[in-house]
């Protein structure tokens, strides 16, 4: 999945999902990167898209961006 501005969604991406709600992309079913706690095993069903843990509507998996979406900061890259 794609945002608004064409960067590809990553793990770890803090993003904003729509205005007054922040969230943090737990999998990327698109990327094949999945965290600890949302593993492949357990969400690799999906086949596409991404997972975000928001702060307001918990859980939510977008197969398309929202319009209001978008990328705030990306986690530094592990070596």
């Amino acid at each position: 999945m794609r945002y608004a501005d064409g960067n590809i969604a990553r793990l770890g991406d803090k993003i904003l999902v729509w205005e007054g709600n922040e969230g943090v992309v737990v999998c990327s079913m698109d990327t094949d990167e999945y965290s600890e706690d949302y593993s492949r095993e357990t969400f690799g069903y999906l086949k596409q898209g991404i997972m975000v843990l928001s702060e307001k509507a918990g859980l939510i998996h977008y197969v398309q961006p929202e319009a209001d979406m978008r990328l705030l900061s990306r986690r530094a890259s592990r070596a």
